[in-house]
């Protein structure tokens, strides 16, 4: 009678701590349905980016509905256009350079317009580029390069020098000032770049000043557009993708891809986009992750625990008998 009692006790046993694992797997299996509805909700506000108006860009109207004076301000992208890197310049020492000697290395370039007696535009723009670059982990000279041109062939070296004193000193990195360089040149040289990157501006003889936009250009290391960002302030993850994407995957590292895959450049913005189909397919591939990762645990789990339970009713069997 005491064999066949303790064998029911260890029957019963058995089936409690069956039923409890049972038991536990039920909120386990709302946490894993909860994380997948995570995933989606969270990818959720992805989908809104980069639709609807534009929001910091700048849109260029078509020139006959331009205001008089700005009849030949604007962008126009020529996106993927080959820049052309026998033009001649001088550089913030005077010294001679053409655009071929900041190529060439594999780091893509920004290109800056602008002149460097600009009462605004051009200096908060040069401001609130540094305030992006100082946010990357990207090292200027190591990974990408800058290079701003002026567009007044009146302007000088000396002038030129002074705003690369200033903008460096802003930036503050030790042992950038190889990576940011700061050109003068004759109004040829300078119209066969501005027409080769779609920029326009136009001189206003009154106010001895230049009317025109607010952008800088991204660079492949083979001298072709890769994209345009607008405004005065540019977004660092916008500006990371653009150098990322610019470098044709020369620099950064795997999240860099994944976000990649995620956004795309839409020219209408001059910014990244969500692409809703590849978040979606990010989102299934890792909900079917976690499932599979919490199956197969659950799995190991249970056969470990009717091992242990076997074990422990063949040791009570022994002892009876």
């Amino acid at each position: 009678m005491r064999s066949k009692s303790s064998f029911a006790n260890s029957e019963e046993g058995t089936e409690l701590r069956s039923a409890g694992r049972t038991n536990a797997s039920v909120p386990a299996c709302f946490l894993v349905v909860a994380a997948a509805l995570l995933l989606m909700l969270a990818a959720a506000p992805l989908f809104a980016q980069g639709r609807g108006p534009m929001s910091g860009g700048i849109m260029t109207p078509p020139a006959n509905q331009r205001p008089p004076g700005l009849e030949f301000v604007g962008i126009d992208q020529h996106l993927n256009a080959d820049v052309p890197v026998d033009l001649e310049f001088r550089d913030e020492l005077g010294n001679p350079v053409k655009l071929a000697d900041y190529f060439g290395h594999g780091r893509p370039v920004i290109l800056n317009l602008g002149y460097y007696q600009c009462p605004m535009l051009c200096s908060e723009l040069l401001q609130g580029l540094v305030g992006s670059m100082k946010v990357l982990t990207f090292n200027l000279g190591k990974d990408f390069d800058v290079v701003t041109v002026s567009f007044d062939p009146r302007e000088t070296t000396e002038m030129a020098a002074t705003k690369k004193r200033d903008i460096m000193k802003r930036y503050g990195r030790p042992n950038s000032d190889q990576g940011w360089h700061f050109l003068t040149g004759k109004a040829d040289q300078i119209h066969a770049l501005t027409k080769a990157v779609g920029f326009e501006y136009q001189f206003d003889a009154k106010t001895e000043q230049y009317a025109h936009a607010a952008a800088i250009v991204m660079l492949t290391p083979d001298h072709h557009v890769s994209g345009y960002f607008y405004g005065v302030e540019f977004s660092p993850k916008d500006l990371r993708l653009g150098l990322v994407q610019a470098s044709q995957n020369r620099i950064g590292n795997i999240g860099d891809q994944v976000l990649l895959y995620c956004y795309h450049y839409d020219p209408r913005t001059g910014k990244y986009g969500a692409i809703i189909s590849n978040i979606l397919k990010l989102a299934g591939l890792a909900t079917m992750l976690i499932l599979g990762t919490f199956v197969f645990v659950m799995f190991r789990a249970d056969r470990h625990s009717d091992h242990g339970a076997d074990s422990g009713t063949g040791h009570e069997l022994r002892r009876v008998t």
